[in-house]
C-alpha cells in the first residue's frame, strides 16, 4: 500500500528540519532564510514496522506576485491532492500567523487527515504556549522540537497509526506482475498503452496533461499476463514547468509502491533529461525492477552508432546503478513494444531470484580471494558469512568483523561481481553488512 506524509507551512517553520528527521537522512538544504526548499524533496521513513512516504514541500504564500511563491503554492495544492496525511507545521515562537490562517483555510477544504505539529518548543516555557494553535480548527495537536528530535516519536507514532496493514494474500493466490508505466508528461505513456492493449483505451493528445488518473489495465495476450499501470498525466490547470515535473513525481511515488517492475518512458527527441533520472532514482530507491524505454525512435535520424551513442549516454547519466535494460521502441509505429513487455517480465523474474546460501558463500569465498577488502584505519576487514534476506527483492547480508570499516567502492565490487555471477540486469540490489 502506498502511503504518502506531506509537510506544508509558511516559509521558515522548520520542515526541511523536520524532513530530514523523519527520514533519518540530511537530504534537505536547510537554512535560515525563508524560500530555501524550491525543489521538491521526497524520501522514505521506517516506524513501527511501516513505511510511509515523505515529500518536503517549499514555504506557501497565497497570491504572491512572486513567480517561485506562485509555484510553490500550486506544488502545495499538488502534494496535499496527493497526500495520504498532511503534516501542517507551525512555529510555537512565533504563534499564529496570517500565513498559517491562509494555509488552514486550504487543507480544511481538503479531505485529509491533517495533524498540526508545533515546532521549536525546546523549553518548558514554550510549552505552555501550544494550546493557541487549537484555534487553527484541528482535533490533533504534537508539539516538537525538530532540530533536537524531541516529540517526534509521539509524532511518528501517529502518523503510521493512520496506515493500515494490507490484507494477507490468500494462501495459493497467484500474484499477477504489476508494471508501471512512469516517466514525464508527453513521452508517450498512454500512447504505448494504447498500442500494447490494440485498443484507444486512453485519450492520446499531444498536450501534457490529458490523463489525470492513474488507471490499471489487465493484459493477457500472447499468453502473456500482467497488470499495467498508466501514470500519465498532469493537470491542465498547472501552469508552470516545474509543477508538471512535480506532480508526475508525485504520480509516480504512488504508483511505484505497488509496483514490482518500471518502465521508465523518455523521448527520443529530448533525451534524458534530469527529471528522467529523478524517477529513475525513486525506483532504484524503492528497489523496484526497473527498464528504460526510449520512446519516439522513428523520429530520430540515425546512422549505425547512433544507438550505442545513445545508451552510453543513458548509462553514463545512470551511473553507478547502469546495468538496466534499454529498449528503443515506437509506441505510434509499435515498434518493439512487445520486446519491451518481454523484458519488463524477465526483470520481474529476475528480481524473484533465490540463491541457496551455500552457493553465495561458494562466491564469496571466490570473489574476496580473488580481491581482499582493503584495510581501513590498520583493521583488517574479514567477510566470513553471506545469506539472502527473505525480502521480495534481492538483498543480502553480509557478515564481517568489522562492518563499517567496508568502503563504498568494495561494496560496488561485491554488487558488480553479484551482477557478473547472476545476472540481475534491471534489479537494484540491496548489501547489508553485520557485525559478526
Amino acid at each position: 500500500m502506498s502511503f504518502t506524509v506531506a509537510i506544508v507551512g509558511r516559509p521558515n517553520v522548520g520542515k526541511s528540519t523536520l524532513f530530514n528527521r523523519l527520514i533519518g537522512k540530511r537530504e534537505a538544504i536547510v537554512d535560515n532564510f525563508s524560500g530555501v526548499t524550491r525543489d521538491r524533496k521526497y524520501g522514505e521513513s521506517f516506524w513501527n514496522g511501516k513505511t510511509f512516504n515523505v515529500v518536503d514541500t517549499g514555504g506557501f504564500v497565497p497570491n504572491s506576485d512572486d513567480l517561485f511563491e506562485r509555484a510553490i503554492e500550486e506544488q502545495v495544492k499538488i502534494a496535499i491532492e496527493h497526500a495520504s496525511l498532511i503534516i501542517f507545521l507551525v512555529d510555537v515562537t512565533t504563534g499564529i500567523t496570517d500565513l498559517d490562517d491562509a494555509m488552514a483555510r486550504l487543507l480544511r477544504k481538503s479531505d485529509k487527515t491533517v495533524l498540526v505539529v508545533v515546532n521549536k518548543v525546546d523549553d518548558g516555557n514554550r510549552i505552555n504556549d501550544v494550546p493557541e494553535f487549537y484555534s487553527l480548527g484541528f482535533d490533533e495537536l504534537y508539539p516538537i522540537a525538530s532540530i533536537s528530535g524531541s516529540g517526534t516519536g509521539d509524532l511518528l507514532d501517529a502518523i503510521t497509526s493512520y496506515i493500515k496493514e494490507p490484507a494477507p494474500a490468500a494462501e495459493g493466490e497467484r500474484h499477477i506482475p504489476r508494471i508501471a508505466i512512469v516517466g514525464q508528461p508527453n513521452v508517450g505513456k498512454s500512447s504505448l498503452l494504447n498500442a500494447l492493449v490494440g485498443e484507444q483505451r486512453h485519450i492520446v493528445t499531444p498536450i501534457a496533461g490529458t490523463t489525470r488518473d492513474a488507471v490499471d489495465t489487465y493484459y493477457n495476450m500472447f499468453q502473456k499476463e500482467f497488470i499495467l499501470v498508466d501514470t500519465a498525466g498532469v493537470r491542465k490547470k498547472a501552469k508552470v514547468h516545474e509543477n508538471l515535473e512535480f506532480y508526475s513525481v508525485m504520480r509516480a511515488i504512488n504508483a511505484l509502491d505497488a509496483a514490482d517492475v518500471c518502465m521508465l518512458v523518455i523521448d527520443a527527441t529530448v533525451g534524458i533529461e534530469m527529471q528522467d533520472i529523478n524517477i529513475f532514482r525513486l525506483a532504484e530507491r524503492k528497489k523496484k525492477g526497473v527498464l528504460i524505454l526510449v520512446n519516439k525512435w522513428d523520429a530520430v535520424e540515425k546512422d549505425t552508432h547512433t544507438a550505442k551513442t545513445y545508451t552510453d549516454v543513458i548509462k553514463d547519466k545512470i551511473a553507478p546503478f547502469s546495468d538496466v535494460p534499454i529498449i528503443f521502441i515506437s509506441a505510434l509505429e509499435k515498434l518493439r513494444i512487445f520486446k519491451a513487455m518481454e523484458e519488463a517480465l524477465d526483470v520481474y523474474d529476475r528480481r524473484k531470484t533465490r540463491i541457496e546460501t551455500s552457493v553465495l558463500n561458494q562466491f564469496l569465498e571466490e570473489v574476496t580471494t580473488q580481491y581482499p577488502p582493503p584495510s581501513e584505519k590498520g583493521k583488517f576487514v574479514k567477510i566470513k558469512y553471506m545469506t539472502q534476506l527473505p525480502l521480495p527483492y534481492p538483498a543480502f547480508a553480509l557478515f564481517c568483523n568489522f562492518p563499517r570499516y567496508v568502503k563504498e567502492s568494495y561494496r560496488n565490487y561485491l554488487e558488480n561481481q553479484l551482477r557478473k555471477r547472476y545476472n540481475f540486469s534491471g534489479v537494484p540490489l540491496t548489501l547489508h553488512f553485520r557485525q559478526k
